[in-house]
Parts: C-alpha cells; sequence; structure tokens
C-alpha cells in the first residue's frame, strides 16, 4: 500500500489523522510538541511502533530550533521535551523506548556542540523509522511460516501498516502470507470503544486485496465454535518478562476462548516491545481513557443515561499461559517465555 504513516516531510512530522478514518485519508503536518501531544493522546498516530517513531521524531521537533550554545543547556532543554512526551500514553513500551533511545544518542556525544548533537538525532530518528521497517518484514517473513493456505484468521484492533511504518506486526504475518500466494480470510473484531478494527483493519486489508469480515466484538466465540477460526492474531503495546502481553482491551477475551476452542492464539511485536524490567503483566501500567469514548463518540445521541459511572482501560493483559507463540523480527518464541525471551531478545 502506497502510504506512509509517519514520516519527516518539509521540516515536519508528517502523519495520517488515523481519527478521519475510513471515511477520509488526510495527512496533516506537525511542526510543534504541543500539537504532536495532542496527536498521540487523542489517536491520530497511534500503533506501538508507529509511537516509537513518532517519540523518536518529536524529540528531535522539540529542540530542533534551540538556541542553546553548549551541550549541557541543551540536554536539559531535551529533557524536558522527553518528559513531556512520555507523559502522552503510558501504556506503549516503544514510546518510552523512542525516547530513551534518542536520549541516549544525545548522552553519547555531549561533549559535541549543540549543533552537532541535532544532526546525530535527526539521523537517529531516521534510523529508528527504517529499522522498524525492516523489524516489521521479519516478523511477517517468520510468521507467515504459521499460516497454512486457506487459513482464516481472527485479529483485534489494529496491528497493520497504520500501527507501524509500512507494513505492520501482525496484520504483516497476513500481507506475507498472501504474498507467498496462501489464500487467507481474516475476521477482524470491531474492538470497542473506538473500533480501531472496525474503521482501521479492514479499510487497509480491503485496500490490500484481502478477504476481511468485520464481525462484532462479542460474536468471537460463535465463530470459533463453528469452526470459522483456524488462528488468533494480535499485536502488542508491552509485553512483561515472562510473556505476559498487554494489548488493545479485549485481545484477553479473544485469548480465553482460544484457548477454550483450541485454536493457536499468536502474539507479534518487535523486540522494543518487551520491557524486561517488568517481570509480570501486573506490573505493566493500563492506560485509561475518556468516558465519552464508550457513551457518546460514535454516536448522535448519548448511550449512556446521565450519571453512570464508566470503566474505559485502553488495554488489558494476556497471560503468557494463554499465548501459544510471540513472532518477533528476531525469531517466534515459545514457552518457557522467562527463558526464551531472555535468549532470543536480549
Amino acid at each position: 500500500m502506497d502510504i506512509r504513516t509517519i514520516e519527516w516531510k518539509k521540516d515536519a512530522i508528517k502523519i495520517i489523522d488515523q481519527t478521519l478514518l475510513p471515511a477520509e485519508l488526510k495527512y496533516i503536518y506537525i511542526k510543534d510538541l504541543k500539537t504532536l501531544w495532542q496527536a498521540i493522546k487523542e489517536l491520530k498516530v497511534r500503533g506501538a511502533p508507529a509511537l516509537g517513531a513518532a517519540a523518536a521524531l518529536g524529540v528531535y521537533l522539540g529542540i530542533a530550533k534551540s538556541k542553546a550554545k553548549d551541550a549541557g543547556s541543551f540536554l536539559k532543554e531535551l529533557d524536558k521535551v522527553a518528559l513531556y512526551l512520555a507523559a502522552s500514553r503510558p501504556t506503549a513500551k516503544n514510546l518510552f523506548w523512542g525516547i530513551e533511545r534518542m536520549r541516549s544518542a544525545a548522552l553519547k556525544n555531549k561533549y559535541r556542540h549543540a549543533q552537532a548533537i541535532k544532526i546525530i538525532l535527526f539521523k537517529e530518528a531516521q534510523a529508528i523509522i527504517e529499522e522498524d521497517r525492516v523489524s516489521c518484514r521479519a516478523i511477517g517473513r517468520l510468521g507467515a511460516k504459521l499460516i497454512k493456505d486457506n487459513d482464516t484468521i481472527m485479529t483485534v484492533c489494529n496491528a497493520g501498516i497504520l500501527a507501524t511504518i509500512d507494513y505492520g506486526t501482525a496484520l504483516g504475518v497476513i500481507y506475507r502470507a498472501k504474498e507467498e500466494g496462501k489464500r487467507i480470510k481474516v475476521f477482524s473484531c470491531e474492538t470497542r470503544p473506538l473500533l480501531q478494527g472496525a474503521r482501521l483493519t479492514t479499510w487497509e486489508l480491503s485496500r490490500k486485496g484481502v478477504d476481511v469480515t468485520a464481525n462484532c466484538d462479542n460474536m468471537a466465540a460463535t465463530l470459533m465454535s463453528q469452526g470459522k477460526i483456524d488462528k488468533v492474531i494480535a499485536g502488542a503495546d508491552r509485553i512483561a518478562a515472562n510473556g505476559d502481553t498487554a494489548n488493545k482491551i479485549g485481545t484477553y477475551s479473544l485469548a480465553i476462548l482460544a484457548r477454550y476452542h483450541k485454536i493457536p492464539f499468536y502474539i507479534a511485536a518487535p523486540a522494543p516491545t518487551f520491557d524486561l524490567s517488568i517481570k509480570t503483566g501486573k506490573d505493566i501500567p493500563i492506560e485509561q481513557r475518556d468516558p465519552k469514548e464508550v457513551s457518546e463518540l460514535f454516536y448522535k445521541k448519548p448511550m449512556i443515561t446521565k450519571g453512570v459511572k464508566i470503566y474505559n482501560p485502553a488495554f488489558d493483559v494476556t497471560p503468557h499461559e494463554l499465548i501459544t507463540a510471540i513472532i518477533t523480527d528476531k525469531g517466534i518464541i515459545r514457552k518457557p517465555y522467562k527463558e526464551n525471551i531472555k535468549r532470543i531478545i536480549v
């Protein structure tokens, strides 16, 4: 698909405004840090790998016009930018990874002039973008080995081109399988309340010529019981050291259903999504979002009685016991996860 989710263009961060899809494909140019922060918070740009790129470009954007003459003052400005960007969303590990990688690049060159560090940071951001493209292709290549001809795959949320640089993680597996000539069908869970599956995944899969059917989230069990699903593949926003995985709310439910129906359940994610400082999923921070996303965002009238409390976590955590394998750019990781994640990812 000839689209780029995020890139540096015309001295700005160019992104697709994903809140307008599928009705309108619109690119916007972000020229200041506050606008980027809002774009991340409002999900105009989203998806763990894409957020890593947004963080890297955001750090550069935040310091590009710095007038600091010495490295010490420059690095203090950079730290303020980093802290500000980190406050936009709490769960996606790639966001923090991108920020920290940019900080590390600056610190390694702290004895250089501020202008030289700016150039280094721009090159580092571009390297992060290119590495994500390569890693997604690797995930697709490795994951496609798990896919058989005529498989029907269920997925949740959007872990495709729109969530990465140009290929996707979970959907990258599907794209590669199709490129290899395998006949694939996909059921895309709508993914309430923000409908990333219905709005985004079906949009990009259909544009790529993949046979896709949208289903309400609460139809998943019925589809599995009818023998219509061969595999489930989801992306990830953060993976703990033991393999517990945070992904869009509803992923945990699919994993339980897949286990009951004896259907393989796979997670697809690049190495930066792993957070080995967190032992289990219980320690993964879960973002709580605006209740209006549940009650009225996509409705002409509010759908919940005024005054009723609304619980709206953006993610849930799937225990590693329910995951058949984790498809990464460094290899396919199987149980025991704690040992094999350390062996393959570190």
